[in-house]
């Protein structure tokens, strides 16, 4: 094994992906509104609010999110039932 490899270091992600139905049909000013209320709603669960800086990425797509948890597969799970909830 090379010794570049000695430093190698791994790690899991769990994620979810959230994407708006229908965004790109929206007005301009439409799209800005629910993609508002999508992050307010991700914010709002308990696995994005409990979790630290190093256990949670949260990456813009357009027209969604990706939500990538590092401590537990379970999490992305519990998200989207809290988000499925809340719409």
């Amino acid at each position: 094994m090379p010794d570049s490899d000695d430093n190698l270091h791994l790690e899991i992600g769990h994620v979810l992906f959230i994407d708006i139905v229908g965004y790109s049909r929206l007005l301009i000013e439409e799209q800005k509104e629910r993609l508002n209320q999508l992050t307010e709603i991700v914010l709002a669960t308990a696995p994005v609010r409990e979790a630290t800086d190093e256990q949670l990425v949260r990456l813009p797509t357009g027209d969604g999110m990706a939500l990538v948890f590092h401590h537990s597969a379970e999490e992305p799970a519990r998200c989207a039932l809290e988000i499925a909830e809340a719409l």
